[in-house]
């Protein structure tokens, strides 16, 4: 499965078309071409490697809390029955 995640624009290449956008201290390379006038700093939504639309700030933070509130809750419903769904953590935010 994969889904668009929110990352932070922290590089803005000399071509304008890609950029370098980060989340938890992992970097990555993103084509942003479908935003118009891309800015460092600013936040995106990013799907297969294309930033797809502006965030605010405040709302990229309020889904990657709602994520990790998710991911909590997994771990501990596998740990409490060992019949419940595998974890992978990568699921979603393969950046």
């Amino acid at each position: 499965m994969c889904l668009a995640v929110p990352l932070k624009l922290v590089e803005l290449n000399s071509n304008k078309t890609t950029a370098i956008a980060e989340r938890d201290g992992i970097r990555r390379s993103v084509n942003v071409s479908f935003i118009r006038e891309p800015k460092i700093g600013e936040y995106v939504i990013v799907h297969a490697g294309f930033a797809i639309e502006r965030i605010a700030q405040k709302q990229a933070e309020d889904v990657m809390s709602s994520y990790q509130e998710l991911m909590s809750e997994l771990a501990e419903l596998q740990a409490d029955n060992k019949t419940a769904p595998e974890i992978n953590n990568n699921v979603g935010v393969s950046i």
